[in-house]
């Protein structure tokens, strides 16, 4: 029933929300004798923090219209390589200059859309031919469809490299670190011809019990049952996938939010002054932020459930005891797969020492053959976005995306 509530909820608040909007609208009115004064801009601000604060966000668009290569300006253009229930494959042409490096980039699905990534791709693609996992809102997957869980969504990376083939590098970002060596695992235990050439881990948890955080904590701190019975709810109506069991994306936003609630109360303070002052850039970058920051998707139960007992609970992955379909995932079988590490110096949710911890499964894999990079003065987002990730950790990552090119 608490998917239901907070659909209620949102349906209680829709007048409300639209009465805002106008009276909004009313007071920017540019003709009116109250325009350009400071009762009125208050006025208009408190309307639009009601209105934001109250209103739905859908998934975003990645919205990278061109890119500046060796060559010129090149067009990109989004076009869907493979289509899943529960992923799209989107694949960022460029209409001119060298493609580069074959990059499939896996997206984390935890709650964010993959567009949280814009600026990792826009990044990327100057230089290489990319790639990304688009997950899908579990609530928009109809019950009959499918299933899909942890074993499902290493399924879906196996095939994604097998359709790009075995000159493909792959980028995994948080979540999908896990998933990702899994499935080098496997298909390097397979002697699959596909295995990429090389794969960056980028801020994820493979061995939560280094420096663990609240995050890795909370999940130690409550057994499993727990979780299902207080965050697992079912898709109400009008939603496609109505009846789905799916950890909703209004409660991670709420867990997200309380990690760091005084900075978010902070940033809508600043808007609420942007506004009030007139200050369009300020407020232009909040809006951004969080349109973003709050346009969140369902995960479906199984595969959250899943993922926090193998990987926060059972340490599976590092103790040697994790099985993908009743095969054994053996990171040691990797030998051929160049592997990096990525991680930062102040990230509270995958600390330092979780990720390169990966370095100590690949007992495989040459010394030529693996690469780390701690990045100073960023936190979680940072590791893969922001200034930092462009100036610092970018360009260790696209040399090492070079120099293992060519196998």
């Amino acid at each position: 029933m608490l998917y239901h509530a907070y659909e209620t909820a949102h349906l209680f608040a829709l007048p409300f929300r639209m009465a805002a909007e106008a009276m909004q609208a009313a007071w920017e009115f540019p003709w009116a004798p109250h325009s350009g004064t400071k009762l009125a801009a208050t006025m208009a601000a408190q309307c639009e923090l009601f209105s934001r604060l109250t209103r739905r966000y859908d998934k975003p668009v990645f919205g990278i219209p061109s890119v500046q290569t060796v060559q010129g300006e090149a067009e990109v253009t989004e076009e869907v390589a493979d289509e899943r229930p529960f992923c799209r494959l989107l694949h960022f042409r460029k209409s001119t200059g060298p493609l580069g490096p074959k990059v499939l980039v896996v997206a984390p699905m935890s709650g964010h859309h993959a567009t949280l990534l814009r600026g990792t791709v826009r990044d990327l693609l100057p230089d290489h031919d990319v790639y990304v996992t688009d997950w899908i809102d579990a609530r928009d997957v109809a019950m009959h469809e499918t299933w899909f869980d942890l074993d499902d969504y290493i399924a879906y990376v196996i095939r994604m490299l097998r359709l790009l083939g075995p000159e493909t590098h792959v980028v995994a970002v948080c979540q999908p670190t896990v998933p990702v060596i899994a499935a080098v695992s496997l298909m390097a235990a397979a002697d699959d011809d596909a295995q990429p050439r090389s794969m960056v881990l980028m801020g994820g948890p493979i061995d939560t019990r280094e420096n663990p955080t609240v995050v890795n904590q909370l999940a130690k701190t409550r057994p499993l049952a727990w979780f299902e019975h207080n965050v697992i709810t079912a898709v109400p109506p009008p939603y496609r996938g109505l009846g789905r069991r799916v950890y909703p994306g209004f409660l991670q936003l709420t867990g997200f939010m309380s990690m760091n609630l005084d900075r978010h109360v902070g940033a809508h303070l600043d808007l609420f002054r942007h506004l009030v002052k007139g200050d369009g850039d300020g407020a232009a970058a909040h809006r951004r932020f969080y349109d973003e920051y709050f346009a969140v998707m369902d995960l479906s139960a199984e595969f959250y459930l899943q993922t926090i007992r193998t990987v926060f609970q059972d340490h599976a992955l590092p103790l040697g005891r994790m099985r993908w379909r009743d095969y054994p995932v053996e990171p040691a079988a990797i030998a051929k797969t160049a592997m990096m590490t990525v991680e930062g110096a102040q990230d509270d949710i995958s600390a330092p020492g979780q990720t390169v911890a990966a370095h100590g499964l690949t007992t495989s894999l040459p010394e030529r053959k693996r690469a780390h990079h701690l990045q100073p003065h960023v936190g979680h987002f940072g590791v893969f976005n922001g200034r930092r990730w462009r100036t610092e950790t970018l360009p260790k990552v696209r040399t090492f995306i070079r120099t293992h090119d060519k196998g």
